[in-house]
């Protein structure tokens, strides 16, 4: 799950270290260990002038990474033995360039574009100096397999997709990328972007686990009050209307937890449209 990906993250990668209080100096033994790795693995590798070494498989046709961009990260982080201590799913996780990571992966992802792929052999000097941290072990170079997106759309996209076709759904797709399904259209008023509803609905994630839930009489509230998948997905529907919206999160909730909710989350809702109030 996310929940686990996102805490390793945080803990694993939050800097800890700095140059002036190391009191062993790995630089030279860590600059031999690197440079054996490369040759050993005929890696075409960059040395920038701080001894992190960088591979650019694809530099990534999305705008470039900068000191203050938010990421998503997805990765493997292994030793120079291959032994893998980390490792994240296939969406990632997302933290900001400002945030304090460790230096090797704040400096490493600005020299890809968003979409960009690659590898990062980072010094200890660069990750966590002389002192063991998290499992990891002191004086440690840490390497690191990377791809850098700038948002979950396409993901989004498919598990909707997919999603869909598992459970034999019938969904019209917006220009937005919402989904619904009606299963009645309802014959009473129709809503507007602002109108006030009352809707009856219960919230979900993919793997089918509730997240929020409301009673039979349904809940009001101002249609621009809400997420967008919401306000949007809402208004395809007549008073006494029920179907199933399906929410990508650029439409819900972005790529930030929130209350809960995993970054990155597609929200689906059987929703009842009792009353345009």
């Amino acid at each position: 799950m996310k929940y686990t990906f996102l805490a390793l993250f945080i803990t694993l990668f939050i800097s800890c270290n700095s140059d002036d209080d190391t009191p062993v100096d790995y630089r030279s033994v860590n600059e031999q260990e690197i440079l054996d790795y490369i040759a050993a693995n005929n890696l075409d590798a960059t040395r920038s002038d701080s001894g992190l070494y960088y591979v650019v498989d694809e530099i990534g046709s999305g705008d470039e990474i900068t000191s203050t961009s938010d990421v998503i990260f997805i990765y493997k982080g292994y030793y120079t033995n291959d032994e893998v201590f980390d490792e994240s799913d296939n969406k990632g996780i997302v933290f900001n360039t400002q945030q304090n990571i460790i230096r090797g992966v704040t400096e490493g992802v600005q020299y890809f574009n968003y979409g960009g792929k690659g590898t990062l052999l980072i010094p200890a000097h660069l990750a966590y100096g002389s002192k063991d941290y998290n499992g990891i072990p002191a004086g440690s170079v840490l390497i690191f397999e990377i791809e850098l997106l700038a948002d979950y759309e396409e993901i989004n996209e498919l598990e909707i997709t997919e999603y869909i076709a598992d459970n034999g759904l019938t969904a019209t797709r917006s220009d937005t990328g919402l989904y619904y399904v009606i299963n009645e259209e309802g014959t009473g008023a129709q809503p507007t972007a602002t109108s006030n509803v009352t809707v009856a609905y219960k919230g979900y994630f993919l793997d089918g686990e509730v997240f929020d839930e409301s009673d039979t009489s349904g809940v009001s509230f101002n249609l621009d009050k809400v997420i967008d998948g919401w306000t949007e997905g809402i208004a395809y529907f007549k008073e006494g209307g029920n179907g199933i919206l399906l929410i990508p999160s650029h439409l819900g909730y972005g790529l930030h937890e929130y209350r809960g909710i995993p970054n990155g989350s597609v929200l689906i809702f059987d929703i009842n449209l009792i009353s345009v109030n």
